[in-house]
């Protein structure tokens, strides 16, 4: 079982230089640590349907902390393909892999906010051919020259984008069931084409709104799709998560802490008891059960959002769940 930290790339008032280097230290401490990756959320505009903060860029961030790391691996989840352009997101993704010693894992997905479609110039209803197009040509562009391309929305002629990448980014792409609520503008089964999309690729991300049900009913769906496919190469299945690690035996209070901690960066939009059923809370036992429930039905990797740039969390994080999981052994499902 391995896991990962999300970068606290959430902007929260501090000063722009105290936040940089309350990021650098967090990324230095995460290593150290024996944390696997860092990982960062992506959103260009203010996305407060569903968070109570705005984020900084995501690429741009990770080439800061790649700069004072060396082990780490560095994700995204998700990188919104059908926002940016080929060629462009082709050479930042090749730039970060040349800087950092190949450590990215190109984590993707279709996005979800409306706005944000729109200040890029994209329609919502786009999203899905944009995604497939932007994936092709950017794996394209990574592996070689002079690189054609006819899609209905981006098109290239001979075009040559170095550095070029040897090996490939691993692809592991995002989507799938989530449980229902009315103010979630997704909607809450696994989409035919996001499951052709998994099965292409190097991983699957399961929605942080699954509960372990739904994932493991995603997961039987994913695997007999790749069955069907003759699809053998290896296969990543992750999860990220928020979790808030209070110790201390009064359940209530910790409850408690753990709904301030959550207001700090996830929005009201979905009451306390909808976040409760999907996210990772309670007390430390609990937050074990959880993750030995995701443990057993497949879940190999998670990625675990702080909700802090404190290292305390870091450190309650590795004690409660990165040591007693290390040896975890994850149920591979045929």
């Amino acid at each position: 079982m391995k896991f990962g930290v999300f970068l606290p790339s959430f902007i929260q008032g501090e000063s722009p230089p105290r936040h940089a280097q309350r990021l650098r230290d967090f990324a230095r401490h995460a290593e150290a640590l024996g944390f696997d990756s860092l990982w960062i959320t992506d959103h260009i505009v203010t996305a407060h349907r569903f968070y109570s903060v705005s984020w900084l860029d995501a690429l741009i961030t990770l080439s800061h902390v790649a700069a004072i790391t060396e082990r780490v691996r560095l994700g995204t989840s998700i990188l919104i393909l059908p926002v940016r352009t080929p060629a462009i997101l082709a050479k930042e993704i090749a730039t970060l892999e040349y800087l950092s010693g190949n450590r990215y894992i190109y984590g993707i997905g279709t996005g979800w906010y409306g706005p944000e479609f729109e200040a890029c110039g994209v329609y919502k209803p786009e999203r899905g051919a944009r995604t497939d197009e932007v994936l092709a040509a950017t794996m394209r562009l990574f592996a070689g020259p002079n690189v054609d391309f006819a899609g209905r929305y981006y098109h290239l002629d001979g075009v040559t984008v170095e550095p070029h990448l040897d090996p490939l980014p691993p692809v592991w792409v995002a989507g799938g069931s989530q449980l229902p609520h009315e103010q979630s503008p997704e909607r809450p089964e696994m989409h035919p084409n996001v499951l052709r999309r998994i099965v292409a690729s190097d991983g699957w991300i399961a929605r942080t709104t699954a509960p372990p049900g739904l994932i493991a009913s995603d997961l039987a769906l994913i695997q007999e799709a790749r069955r069907q496919a003759s699809e053998t190469k290896p296969f990543t299945i992750a999860q990220e998560n928020f979790v808030w690690i209070e110790e201390g035996g009064d359940r209530d209070a910790v409850i408690a802490e753990q709904q301030r901690r959550f207001a700090g960066v996830v929005s009201a939009e979905r009451p306390w008891d909808y976040l409760a059923s999907v996210y990772i809370v309670g007390t430390v036992e609990e937050i074990q059960r959880q993750i030995q429930t995701r443990v057993d039905m497949g879940i190999e990797y998670m990625m675990l959002h702080t909700l802090t740039p404190d290292l305390e969390q870091l450190d309650l994080f590795a004690k409660h769940i990165l040591e007693p999981f290390a040896n975890a052994v994850v149920s591979r499902r045929s």
